[in-house]
């Protein structure tokens, strides 16, 4: 049996990078994992959606009402790929959000984070300020790594294959702001 994650986000958020993370914790552990990614004009600011999933033999895309976790980059982005979620899953969503152009240009209304929140029908929804936590880290550039932190305990791998690879997938120079910003996101939602 798979354990399921759906990783959504925004061209330019590191999106890619944090699924190439989660899929070398696996072969850290010596686990199969299968992947797919689809980031069609994501270089615009566009949707950008990877699947991962653990202990999986055949296939690597997610059916909807099947992703056990949910990693978010925006709240936009969840609201819109909730539908891959189990009822008894769980999303861990940055609290922040980009109108699209298209919303900001006709002038239509802005959602709003409590209707985008509400849009998620899983049990457990966890949003946590990623932006903040990244820049205590050094760098905004790190929030991915937040991310991942705050959903590690949901993830079935061990939480050093986890900081090993972050270590192995970042670049050097920023090697120690990311391990930084993967306790701040695991302090985040230790409670």
């Amino acid at each position: 049996m798979s354990f399921d994650v759906f990783i959504a986000g925004i061209g330019g958020q590191g999106t890619i990078l944090l699924s190439n993370i989660i899929g070398e914790a696996c072969v850290i552990e010596g686990r199969s994992v299968r992947g797919a990614e689809t980031h069609g004009m994501a270089q615009r600011g566009g949707s950008v959606e990877c699947q991962v999933r653990i202990d999986q033999e055949f296939g690597a895309h997610i059916a909807p009402g099947e992703a056990d976790l949910m990693i978010s980059f925006d709240l936009l982005e969840t609201a819109r790929h909730s539908h891959y979620m189990k009822k008894e899953g769980v999303i861990v969503t940055n609290n922040e959000y980009v109108l699209p152009t298209s919303v900001f240009v006709q002038d239509l209304p802005d959602p709003g984070r409590e209707l985008l929140l509400s849009a998620c029908t899983t049990k457990t929804v966890l949003s946590i300020d990623a932006k903040t936590l990244a820049e205590q880290a050094g760098t905004i550039l790190t929030q991915n790594v937040v991310l991942l932190g705050a959903a590690s305990r949901f993830i079935p791998l061990q939480e050093s294959s986890l900081r090993e690879a972050v270590a192995r997938k970042v670049p050097e120079k920023s090697k120690e702001m990311n391990l930084s910003a993967f306790d701040l996101g695991q302090r985040a939602t230790e409670n």
